[in-house]
């Protein structure tokens, strides 16, 4: 299967844009597409997307550094719940990018339904509420 190919009957189309349950995200991504994660670089210590290749270019740099992005592969563009990625996707096919997809739900329905990630216990918080977060303790 061409790397063109690899998003046919995939997902669905939401926004003007083709978006991809978890799973066909993982497919895909062990199949040859690349995510690209737009997370701001403070939410990404803690957990990544555990795939082949995983591009990190975080959303408020995107229109600076597009170009880094390879365009003969498929993207999927992923952020923590699907809301930056949806800016990321608009931009992106504003400035030519085709073969690219959204992951719906970001990296947290990711790991609700199970797909692999890496985790930093280094960077995991603890706290019964927001005023009392702390990194946690070993």
């Amino acid at each position: 299967m061409s790397n063109h190919e690899l998003f046919k009957n995939k997902g669905f189309i939401s926004s003007g844009f083709l978006n991809l349950s978890p799973g066909e995200a993982y497919e895909l991504a062990i199949n040859g597409a690349a995510i690209v994660d737009v997370r701001e670089e403070f939410l990404t210590g803690y957990k990544q997307f555990l795939v082949p290749r995983v591009i990190y270019l975080p959303n408020s740099q995107i229109q600076l550094k597009y170009q880094e992005l390879p365009q003969d592969i498929p993207l999927i563009i992923a952020d923590s719940v699907g809301l930056r990625s949806r800016e990321s996707m608009q931009f992106l096919l504003s400035v030519g990018f085709k073969n690219i997809a959204n992951l719906a739900g970001g990296i947290i329905e990711w790991e609700q339904n199970g797909f692999p990630l890496r985790k930093n216990l280094s960077e995991q918080l603890d706290g019964s509420c927001m005023c009392q977060l702390r990194p946690r303790m070993k």
